[in-house]
């Protein structure tokens, strides 16, 4: 990180994991991040005052390269405003998550892109500024600004992000997540749009029990707690139906004595939770084949859930 006084960089690298948002019980809200799938973004200070992005590598489905149509554009000039910038930024980006996948393809950039581009002032920021801006970013890919993706690429672990704050949370460091993401395409507008609707009273108090059980259960490090709370009664009933075979994916990850296990953020990936690595590991076969008698080829990766996020290369 550039030193206070000194004369910045013109040029820096970061990385940021894809991750698991929603976590079942806190739509919007929750989030942590995934080892083994990453975006990759290079910026580079300009001369002139706006935000250019030159490449988008990694996916063979086209991006807007327009920055304010662009997460990791929107982001960048978001802090060019609130700083008064007379520089500007130019922007390359690796993807390395699958699009419209429930992983967080679209605020990894975000992320990236931002944490790149602290290494170019000459007073950087703190994570919890750069959180800020990067919601603006992120309301560009789902047209709302929401941090479940974005606290935990920023923080690293198990985040509670609001719009005004990230809280990093405890969870044992023996407890590990599975995630396997099927080779289909949910995008994330789409399962929004299933969202809406009237919902009951009952719902809301059920799902706010299993939000306070599963974060009673990770402070004090208790599967049971997890266990009992891990259960989404407000959001998977209405977006399961979107994907084809997740019931028989999530009750294959149950079977193998996951917590609990639900969509990934706006699917169509499923994630689920374990009190060790070698049991996430053993469930793994499991759940893809589940997917594979759907008809569906998968990805899986297996990760602590207290795993590491954005870095500087």
């Amino acid at each position: 990180m550039t030193t206070p006084g000194m004369l910045p960089k013109t040029q820096a690298r970061a990385y940021a994991p894809a991750s698991v948002a929603n976590v079942a019980v806190g739509f919007d809200l929750l989030g942590y991040p995934v080892v083994g799938a990453g975006d990759t973004v290079t910026v580079r200070r300009i001369d002139a005052p706006e935000v250019r992005i030159v490449s988008i590598s990694g996916t063979d489905v086209p991006l807007p390269t327009e920055a304010a149509r662009n997460t990791a554009g929107a982001a960048l000039m978001a802090m060019r405003d609130a700083l008064d910038l007379l520089f500007g930024f130019e922007i390359e980006i690796e993807k390395g998550i699958p699009l419209s996948s429930g992983m967080g393809g679209s605020a990894a950039s975000c992320v990236a892109a931002l944490v790149a581009a602290n290494e170019l002032l000459r007073e950087p920021l703190s994570r919890d500024a750069l959180y800020r801006f990067s919601l603006e970013g992120e309301a560009v890919a789902s047209g709302s600004r929401h941090g479940d993706n974005l606290g935990p690429m920023f923080m690293g672990g198990l985040v509670l992000s609001t719009l005004e704050r990230v809280v990093k949370l405890s969870v044992p460091a023996a407890w590990h997540s599975l995630l396997v993401h099927p080779d289909a395409v949910l995008e994330t507008r789409r399962a929004r749009d299933a969202l809406k609707g009237d919902y009951p009273l009952r719902d809301f108090v059920a799902q706010s029990a299993h939000l306070a059980l599963v974060l009673a259960g990770c402070q004090r490090g208790d599967p049971e707690l997890v266990r009992e709370g891990l259960r989404d009664v407000l959001i998977e009933p209405r977006r399961a139906p979107l994907i084809v075979g997740f019931d028989a994916a999530k009750r294959a990850a149950l079977d193998a004595g996951a917590m609990g296990a639900s969509i990934s953020g706006a699917g169509p990936s499923v994630f689920a939770w374990y009190e060790t690595r070698a049991e996430a590991e053993a469930a793994a076969p499991r759940v893809t084949a589940a997917f594979a008698q759907a008809g569906f080829g998968s990805q899986s990766w297996i990760s602590p859930i207290d795993s590491p996020g954005a870095v500087v290369l």
